[in-house]
């Protein structure tokens, strides 16, 4: 029962956030809409809920930013409550802003994931090896406030986990988040849910970022 438990919390928290990316266990599926350009690093901290084992998951994500088009690659390491060990997940993503930009308020992208997580091995529990890949798109806006840049946004995506030695799932998940930049430095936050085999895993994420150049948001 503890394995289908475990095996249950990682097809909930598998998200790539991120985009052109996959999940990142114990993480959000991080999103920005509006994109920009630059290099941006991210430091990100993870709290699933009880339907996705608890625990605490950390993560470090770079983006490079093309205007329209950014690349995401990052890491993170979760470990569920009752696990003696944790997981370690990279992956990366890819957004595309199809609409909006520095005149429009309102942002629309797509975005793409891939992730794998390696698998925990503790004592009589075992989490198999899992690859995650996401498919969605998402939509914000840019709110006007004087020495601020704020975005809050929603994006939608089809999941799939892959669970090394059974069949692949394909569940809807979404987000409600938001960037909120201070010239080339910002913080982010946001919650993830998704139905998986009949639970309700869910994960709040927050986190702080540093753009090298013009600030890209997420």
């Amino acid at each position: 029962m503890k394995r289908i438990m475990l095996i249950i919390a990682v097809l909930g928290t598998v998200s790539a956030a991120g985009p052109a990316a996959a999940q990142w266990q114990g993480m959000p599926v991080w999103n920005n809409p509006k994109g920009g350009t630059g290099f941006t690093i991210n430091g990100d901290v993870g709290f699933p809920n009880s339907d996705a084992l608890s625990g605490t998951a950390y993560g470090a994500r770079a983006t490079l930013g093309f205007s329209a088009l950014s690349l995401t690659a990052g890491l993170s390491s979760w470990k569920p409550d009752g696990a003696g060990e944790g997981s370690t997940t990279w992956g990366g993503t890819a957004q595309f802003r199809m609409i909006g930009g520095s005149l429009i308020p309102v942002s629309l992208n797509l975005q793409a994931g891939w992730g794998t997580a390696s698998a925990i091995e503790s004592g009589s529990t075992t989490m198999p090896k899992i690859a995650n890949y996401l498919i969605g798109a998402g939509v914000s806006v840019s709110v006007p406030t004087p020495g601020l840049s704020i975005e809050p946004y929603l994006s939608v995506s089809n999941r799939w986990h892959d669970v090394e030695g059974a069949s692949t799932e394909s569940n809807v998940g979404w987000v409600l988040g938001a960037n909120v930049g201070f010239g080339m430095f910002g913080v982010h936050l946001a919650y993830d849910s998704e139905s998986a085999s009949g639970s309700k895993p869910g994960v709040f994420g927050i986190g702080a970022h540093y753009a090298f150049k013009a600030p890209v948001g997420m």
